[in-house]
């Protein structure tokens, strides 16, 4: 099992066994697995486990409350009630948000629950929730009347590239990348792949009953009503429009109108904003993109086919013709988190642009005062190319500001050929040759089911 799950449910089951009232919050966007780790968690323990609908919860959860414990049935249909019913006992309420879009007033009744009844027992309530938005601000924020309530929480990611191979340990790095280029590190989407990948693809596709036509509008309904709005912002990031004024311009929306939009998809976990490594976070030079692999390949090989693909015209082939390109962006992803376990001591890592120049990956030891600038390529390369890139590397390296920092200059790629003479000129060279040297070890800082 991967390290980091692991810890989660190292974590969860000490709270379960612990003497004192336990609230703990897991949440994450949808099918990233806080339901199945919850249930492997309490595995062995008598508990209530209540997957929240859109109405009538209150009467869902008694009568599944008492298939478990029958002394429920025996009092009032109201939540203070059940809840002091429960008292002692293991209570799972997975999709909360629901409870709270159908009364705002439920997260007050569970506060004056805890604090009359269930704060000196040991009762534990766990809240999962896939809304980050509505976790974030009904449940967690200072305004919500469980702040100071809760003993713990937990914010699950995708797992990191390295997990697939425990998926698929057959599959060869190259097609790990492939995968992680359809899937990233969202349980649902990896589970539904088989190999060879491609054959699983293109049956997939055309498959009347396949799952991820329209699993994006599945995934924007849950969070959003405006949906149109935000998927022709997502497709305009996918489309690379990555600034304020590229997404304005692509979408016809002022600066104004477009801001709080943009807002909202950072606080769901669907776009992240980025900024040159050597500014500070509020720099007026962020790009934004999207935040997982599954949303870019929807938006470029899906969305504009839809109707070419429900008539059965649309070729697996016009995406396999496209891929390597579009594999360039992923498998930048794949190389930072290859790098963090290599155990080298870096504090921050990310990417420095500017104007026409761009590094992929800049690696900052901020207290030894070292850096690592390194070029990123989905290809195979001869020696004399990959020097090319190596010696440009370096003139950019110069344009960053670092000038007193100690300096060091990699690339990493699908195939390099000359590893060791590049390395013997003083350069830091990888190709997936080298991920087995890394594999089944941990990150060097813990990063819950992945970075």
């Amino acid at each position: 099992m991967q390290e980091e799950t692991e810890k989660e449910l190292k974590a969860i089951r000490e709270g379960l066994t612990s003497e004192k009232f336990e609230l703990i919050v897991i949440y994450g966007r949808r099918r990233v697995g806080k339901t199945r780790l919850i249930l492997e968690a309490v595995k062995g323990f008598p508990h209530v486990y209540y997957l929240a609908v859109e109405s009538d919860n209150l009467r869902h959860f008694r009568e599944t409350a008492e298939r478990v414990f029958p002394e429920v049935k025996y009092v009032r249909e109201d939540w203070e009630s059940i809840l002091h019913a429960l008292k002692g006992k293991i209570i799972i309420i997975d999709e909360f948000p629901n409870l709270i879009k159908e009364d705002p007033k439920v997260v007050s009744l569970f506060q004056r629950a805890i604090d009359l009844e269930l704060s000196n027992s040991n009762t534990k309530i766990i809240l999962l929730g896939s809304s980050v938005s509505i976790i974030t601000e009904k449940v967690l924020s200072q305004k919500s009347p469980l702040y100071g309530r809760r003993t713990g929480s937990m914010k699950l990611k995708p797992l990191e590239f390295f997990a697939l191979k425990e998926f698929f340990p057959e599959a060869s790095w190259e097609e790990l990348v492939e995968i992680y280029g359809f899937t990233d590190g969202i349980p649902y989407y990896i589970i539904q792949v088989k190999l060879p990948f491609w054959e699983w693809l293109e049956k997939e596709l055309l498959s009347p009953l396949s799952f991820f036509k329209d699993e994006v509008d599945f995934l924007l309904k849950y969070e959003f009503t405006e949906t149109r709005v935000y998927r022709r912002i997502l497709e305009a990031i996918a489309l690379g429009k990555t600034t304020i004024k590229e997404i304005k311009d692509f979408t016809g929306m002022r600066h104004s109108d477009i801001t709080p939009y943009l807002r909202n998809l950072l606080e769901t976990d669907l776009v992240v904003r980025e900024v040159p490594i050597t500014e500070k976070p509020y720099s007026k030079r962020g790009r934004y993109y999207l935040a997982d692999n599954f949303l870019a390949f929807w938006f470029r090989y899906i969305y504009p086919n839809l109707s070419r693909i429900e008539e059965g015209t649309f070729s697996i082939e016009e995406i396999r013709g496209d891929y390597s390109q579009y594999l360039g962006w992923v498998f930048e992803k794949v190389a930072r988190q290859f790098l963090l376990k290599l155990n080298i001591n870096f504090t921050k890592i990310g990417r420095w642009w500017h104007k026409d120049k761009e590094i992929d990956i800049v690696a900052l030891n901020e207290r030894g005062k070292g850096v690592l600038f390194a070029e990123v390529k989905w290809k195979k390369l001869k020696e004399k190319e990959a020097e090319k890139i190596l010696r440009e590397l370096e003139k950019k390296g110069k344009l960053t500001g670092l000038d007193d920092w100690e300096k060091s200059y990699g690339l990493i790629a699908r195939n390099i050929e000359g590893k060791e003479n590049l390395k013997g000129k003083g350069y830091l060279v990888w190709d997936l040759r080298d991920f087995n040297l890394v594999y089944r070890q941990p990150l060097r800082e813990y990063h819950p089911r992945g970075l």
